[in-house]
């Protein structure tokens, strides 16, 4: 019998599909220095939680509670916490190494809370760390211009949704690489043109067009193999960003075209991040936040199911096609 207040999560003691995870009562988690306890509202669910419950990680404590992403009300504050009060409207990104937003309650870092606008739903505020942030973080690698252009690979994901909104915010010309079924919904969201990946020679075709149209930049969420294969395609100085994996090796010859090389990953922030950084990723966030509120962003909600259905909604999250982002509500 467990002592004191509890709460209802999905947890798992083994690594496995989603089908491991079990709901069940565990203590309710209170919030130390530096932290705040929020009362979920709505779970985000993202690749990067269906990959962890299968990997496992060496500094997790059995039985874990995965989950990266949430959004709901602070419900306690920490020693230390000025700036947020109970009551909060909140959406974050956790640490995947610490117990998750499986859950009704958990504990995040105060300085990963984003602000929320009253008019904002909390199913659509759960899509916007993971989804909305990686994409921030990868635009914000680029140095360039209105008018630059730039491919996109995995253009039809959530991730490739929520970074053609931002891009073309910023005046640049995108080049989608999705699927010919998804090539209306890409083009809505902000691509100048769509190239269908199942189409045999795209590459080539691309080789050929760059001659006339060099790259600017190549954002590749597919793998660090099929990053290398594009580096070919991008202009003198240009830049190749990895989302999905990084660049391991050089992809081109020393003193060619001398490419830039750029990594992503959002949970590194919590481990490396300075406060400024921190500050500034929270203010994208809010940014995007109020974008929705207004009607000026899509968060590409494709499904909301709830609490009792999460492992279901992970499996199918798993199993794809994922033209946008999946919610679980509480």
């Amino acid at each position: 019998m467990l002592n004191g207040p509890v709460m209802r999560a999905w947890r798992h003691d083994a690594t496995g599909d989603p089908a491991t995870l079990r709901l069940e009562e565990c203590p309710k988690p209170a919030p130390g220095p530096g932290e705040v306890l929020v009362r979920n509202r709505a779970i985000g669910l993202n690749p990067v939680d269906w990959k962890f419950i299968e990997w496992g990680h060496p500094d997790w404590a059995w039985p874990h509670i995965p989950g990266v992403d949430g959004a709901g009300e602070v419900e306690a504050i920490g020693p230390g916490v000025t700036h947020l009060a109970p009551g909060a409207r909140v959406a974050y990104h956790n640490d995947l190494l610490h117990p998750g937003s499986f859950a009704e309650y958990t504990v995040i870092p105060a300085r990963a809370a984003i602000p929320l606008p009253e008019a904002l739903p909390y199913a659509a505020a759960a899509t916007i760390p993971c989804p909305g942030l990686t994409a921030w973080q990868a635009i914000e690698k680029l140095p360039l211009a209105p008018g630059s252009q730039v491919m996109l690979t995995g253009a039809s994901g959530a991730v490739g949704g929520a970074l053609l909104q931002l891009a073309r915010s910023r005046g640049w010309v995108i080049h989608a690489i999705a699927s010919a079924a998804q090539a209306g919904r890409v083009l809505r969201l902000g691509a100048a043109t769509v190239t269908d990946y199942r189409q045999p020679g795209w590459r080539e075709d691309w080789a050929a067009r760059v001659k006339d149209q060099p790259l600017d930049a190549v954002i590749d969420m597919v793998s660090g193999t099929h990053a290398t294969s594009l580096a070919p395609l991008i202009a003198a100085n240009g830049h190749l960003v990895c989302i999905q994996d990084r660049q391991e090796a050089a992809p081109l010859p020393a003193f060619a075209t001398t490419i830039s090389l750029h990594e992503v990953g959002l949970n590194a922030l919590h481990h490396y991040g300075t406060d400024r950084q921190w500050g500034a990723l929270v203010a994208a966030g809010a940014a995007i936040a109020r974008a929705i509120a207004e009607g000026r962003f899509d968060p590409q909600i494709i499904e909301i199911a709830g609490f009792e259905d999460l492992p279901a909604a992970l499996l199918r999250l798993k199993t794809g096609p994922n033209p946008g982002n999946r919610v679980v509500t509480l």
